[in-house]
Order: C-alpha cells, then sequence, then structure tokens
C-alpha cells in the first residue's frame, strides 16, 4: 500500500515540494507550554517516565506548528539508566550518571533485555501518541547510539572533548567493547519495542560521532549503526530508519550508501550542494537549518530556509534543523521558518 503520510513518502525515496518538516527538539524549553508542564512534573526524569506528560509534551509543537512529525519525548540517556546507571539531572549542569571505568562496572550493567521492562513507560508514552497524533503525522522513535552514550556513561556528564572516554577505549579495550556491545543490543531492543508499541520511524542519534576519527571511526561509529540498523531491519523491515551522525564530513557520503538507513540527518556545517550530490543519490536527506536563526528570525531565516529548499529539492528532503532546536528560539520564528518551507510564494 502507497504511504499517504508525508514523511513516510519521503523516506520511501519520493521527491516532495513542498518538503515535509518537523524539527529535532521541537518539544522543549522554548515553549511556555512545555515549561509549565516540566513545572507540574516536578523533575525532567518524572517528566519522561511520565506516560500521560510526556505524550503531551510530545503533541504541543504539533499543536502549534503542524508539523509533519511527531517525536517521542524521551532521553537517549533512559537506555543506561535501565541498565543500572545512576542517573540525574542537575539544574544549570545538566546530565549526571554514575561512571563506568572498568569491565567489573562494565559487567554490573543489566542484560540487554531490561530495558523492555524498565522502561515500559516510555513504550506507553508512544502507544498513547499512536492514538493521538493526526493521521498525516509521522510517529519518530528514537534512541541514542552507542558511542555518544558510552561518552556520558564514562564521563559520568556530558563533556566536549571526550579525553575520558578516548582514554578508556584505548587501555580498557576488553571493557570498551564490552560497554559497546551492551549498548548496541539494549537499543535495538529499546527501538524494537517502541516500534512494537506504535513508532513508524526510528532515529538514532550519535550527537558526538565527529570526536573519532580513523578506525575507531569505524569501529565504534559506524559499526555500531549498522550493527542496529540490521538488528531492526530483521524483525521489523517496514520501519525507515534515519541515521544522524554530527560533525563526520565526507562519511556522510559512506553512510547513505552502506548504512542501510532510509535518511541521512545531516548536521549544519554540511554544505548542501555536496549533500545533494554525494548523499541524496542513495538516501533520504534530514536537515540542515542551523538553529541560530531561529533566534533573531527575520528575511535571513527566511532566505536560508528557502535555500535549503531549494538546493535540496531534486531528490527526498525532511525539512529539519541541523542540531537540536535552542531553549532561546522563539516560536514565532518556527511559525515563520514553517510558512517558509510549506509557502514561499506567500513570504
Amino acid at each position: 500500500m502507497p504511504h499517504s503520510k508525508p514523511i513516510l513518502k519521503a523516506l520511501s525515496g519520493i521527491q516532495l515540494s513542498p518538503p515535509p518538516i518537523w524539527l529535532m527538539r521541537q518539544a522543549g524549553r522554548y515553549l511556555p507550554e512545555y515549561r509549565a508542564t516540566r513545572r507540574k512534573a516536578g523533575d525532567f526524569l518524572t517528566l519522561c517516565y511520565t506516560p500521560d506528560l510526556a505524550a503531551e509534551v510530545s503533541l504541543q509543537p504539533l499543536r502549534r506548528f503542524g508539523f509533519d512529525a511527531a517525536i517521542l519525548f524521551a532521553d537517549i540517556l533512559l537506555v543506561p539508566h535501565a541498565l543500572g546507571s545512576d542517573l540525574w539531572f542537575a539544574d544549570g549542569h545538566g546530565p549526571q550518571l554514575s561512571r563506568i571505568s572498568s569491565m567489573q562496572d562494565v559487567r554490573r550493567l543489566a542484560p540487554p533485555g531490561i530495558v523492555r521492562e524498565s522502561l515500559a513507560p516510555v513504550f506507553e508514552t508512544v502507544g498513547i501518541l499512536s492514538r493521538e497524533v493526526p493521521r498525516d503525522t509521522t510517529l519518530i522513535g528514537f534512541a541514542g547510539a552507542p558511542w555518544t552514550v558510552a561518552t556520558y556513561m564514562i564521563s559520568g556528564k556530558g563533556t566536549t572533548d571526550h579525553r575520558d572516554p578516548i582514554e578508556f577505549m584505548r587501555s580498557e579495550r576488553a571493557a570498551f567493547d564490552a560497554l559497546m556491545d551492551r549498548l548496541a543490543e539494549a537499543t535495538i531492543e529499546y527501538l524494537l519495542a517502541q516500534i512494537e508499541a506504535g513508532a513508524e520511524v526510528a532515529m538514532i542519534f550519535d550527537s558526538w560521532a565527529g570526536s573519532l576519527h580513523g578506525i575507531e571511526f569505524e569501529n565504534f561509529v559506524e559499526r555500531p549503526l549498522k550493527k542496529i540498523i540490521r538488528g531492526i531491519a530483521d524483525k521489523e523491515p517496514r520501519i525507515p530508519i534515519i541515521a544522524y551522525a554530527r560533525h563526520v564530513g565526507s562519511a556522510f557520503s559512506r553512510f547513505a550508501k552502506s548504512s542501510g538507513a532510509a535518511c541521512i540527518a545531516v548536521d549544519s556545517t554540511v554544505e548542501l550542494g555536496w549533500a545533494a550530490r554525494h548523499v541524496q543519490p542513495y538516501s533520504c536527506i534530514q536537515g540542515n537549518l542551523d538553529p541560530r536563526f531561529l533566534i533573531a528570525g527575520g528575511s535571513e531565516l527566511i532566505d536560508q530556509a528557502q535555500k535549503i529548499v531549494a538546493c535540496l529539492s531534486n531528490g527526498p528532503h525532511i525539512f529539519n534543523l541541523g542540531q537540536g532546536i535552542t531553549p532561546n528560539a522563539d516560536p514565532k520564528n518556527v511559525e515563520v521558518l514553517v510558512e517558509a518551507v510549506r509557502n514561499p510564494r506567500s513570504i
């Protein structure tokens, strides 16, 4: 049966004009209704684990902007939490985790299948969303990729240089390999459970992929992503997958050709003429407006959005940002963006 939803059409390789649109982190702190729901929950983890509230914040941007996709509201660190890592969110400090520093720490983690039980509230959220999203709206489930999740588990927090994870990878290779295997298997289970609950697309985020290079990049970014994509395809071959690996340059072309993903999400550093030549012939492209344009808005926002649409107009394209929307984005500018993408002649 042909797809009727714009996102699913694009993911099947169909060129659409205008392209469908949604935004990474479209449910978040830039929306006053999100902040109100967050206060009602009391803390971030409670919000993630309370299905009615998590579904509510997932639906809020759809009501306001009419996006073509809803994405599950959760966090990439729920998987290590399910595996037994301590996890808490401190205001002004971001996520904090108990650290993995030895093989003994890795062995203490729960088996991958535990995510189906421990993260049952997340799957309940997906079920609510599958019933409540508008008919033409696609429901996206997601997970963090093993390398990105491992950086948090080894550092005990978010970092930018990833010195500790890289050192652990090189000095404690057996433990690092075991951790990556555990995360890959748990991520497959997590995404399959989301699909069983009603997710129509799976997205994998490797936000820190660009911190590895050469053989380490091949072993710990490309290989785990391909393993997860194969693991999903073996059980759910009808489900398209969006792969997002930030700051990986020319590797986007290899991903498009060999990863098995239906769509490659590109960050804002990617030159779109190159992407149109080297990625789009093999894959749908998602991206790639710099989120800073949603702060100031104005003609520059409109111009940039329409340049992206024009540049990627000869193949399948899902309009999105190059990374998640920032808390200081202006919701009025998001409205302008949606209008610029969908009705460029009216701007």
